[in-house]
């Protein structure tokens, strides 16, 4: 018998790997970090499966998200991407990508890692919460809202507050996984 997930990743095997090995488990690491970040950009206005069946090719196309090479994009980089079918070719999100690469330099410079900066927002410890159905999920919360305008603040697009907590989800900033889950537990074991 397959074991009880959360609703929203039943449909697919990509959803399948993605919500019972990553979403949700707490991450530290700034190159990961900043991989999200761009692909939860990418995600806007699409489905999050659109965007993992592509993230091969976004790892492939963006240096592997270093963002120290990504900062370093300029007008031939910007138009290798917009022609490759591998990603998805809007140029506000790919110009985002290199902006937001830039500003992500920036606040590593400024605490020492992206992970210091982001992780302060919960305090160190990823908000644990007990959610029974998928509609009780926020899209948003006032801790997102608030991380979206510091971003913002800080030279970064593509980080509205929507953007921004599935970001916290995404990197297990937050634990939403509902507590019917087989993962509710064991990303929660995960923060303790």
């Amino acid at each position: 018998m397959p074991p009880n997930r959360c609703s929203w990743a039943t449909s697919d095997p990509a959803y399948f790997a993605y919500h019972d090995e990553e979403w949700g488990v707490p991450l530290h690491d700034d190159r990961r970090l900043f991989e999200m970040l761009v692909l939860e950009g990418a995600q806007a206005g699409l489905s999050w499966l659109t965007i993992l069946k592509r993230r091969e090719n976004y790892r492939r196309a963006f240096d592997g998200f270093d963002p120290q090479v990504v900062a370093r994009y300029g007008d031939t980089e910007i138009a290798r991407l917009l022609a490759d079918a591998g990603i998805i070719r809007n140029r506000l999100k790919i110009n985002s990508a290199v902006t937001n690469a830039r500003a992500f330099l920036k606040v590593q410079e400024e605490f020492g890692s992206f992970d210091r900066y982001i992780w302060d927002f919960v305090g160190d410890r990823p908000v644990q919460n007990a959610w029974t159905r998928l509609d009780e999920l926020p899209a948003r919360t006032a801790l997102s809202d608030t991380l979206s305008k510091d971003l913002k603040r800080r030279g970064f697009s593509f980080v509205g507050s929507t953007i921004c907590y599935a970001h916290m989800q995404a990197t297990g900033m937050v634990n939403d996984h509902l507590v019917s889950c087989f993962r509710h537990r064991a990303v929660q074991r995960v923060a303790e």
